[in-house]
């Protein structure tokens, strides 16, 4: 079993690490963009045609990526107040309802963003634009990712962890 868990936490930190790889590459980019729009009148060369789709598409793949890790270190968005106020009890239901409710979500998406994806493959869609780029590379994170958010918030669901615990300590000499 140790060894799945470390497997495990090796494809979260390998997809943290890609996620970053894309967040870089659209970086670059979009620098080298601008670049030809600013000077490729003087160096005879035009701005690519495919750069908008790829940064858009590098922004989805961003966001599914360093997704599962997110929910893991609690980098996601949720409100507090209201868990802050109630008792511990109330507090340790709404946390297993939320958990609840955020794996029933995630699997919905993943088994519809799987749907998506076979279709895609099957039907050879393109997503047209300034290039035809085919539709699988969009979507193609998308299942594998919400599956793996679904694992993440099992996690706090099964008690590994709690998604209210230590994320609002200020640490001021960090």
């Amino acid at each position: 079993m140790d060894v799945v868990v470390r497997a495990y936490n090796a494809l979260i930190n390998w997809l943290r690490f890609l996620a970053g790889v894309v967040v870089f590459g659209i970086f670059v980019l979009i620098c080298v963009d601008v670049l030809l729009r600013l000077l490729g009148g003087y160096v005879g060369m035009q701005p690519w045609t495919y750069s908008v789709p790829v940064v858009e598409y590098g922004l989805l793949w961003f966001a599914m990526l360093a997704a599962p890790y997110l929910v893991r270190i609690k980098g996601h968005v949720f409100i507090e107040a209201v868990t802050q106020i109630v008792p511990p009890r109330t507090r340790w239901v709404m946390a297993k309802l939320s958990y609840t409710g955020c794996i029933v979500a995630s699997c919905v998406f993943a088994w519809y963003s799987w749907g998506v994806l076979v279709e895609a493959i099957e039907r050879g869609t393109l997503d047209i634009r300034a290039e035809e780029i085919p539709l699988w590379y969009l979507v193609f994170p998308m299942p594998f990712c919400f599956a793996l958010v679904a694992v993440e918030f099992g996690r706090y669901l099964i008690g590994i962890d709690d998604m209210y615990g230590d994320r609002t300590e200020v640490r001021e000499n960090v």
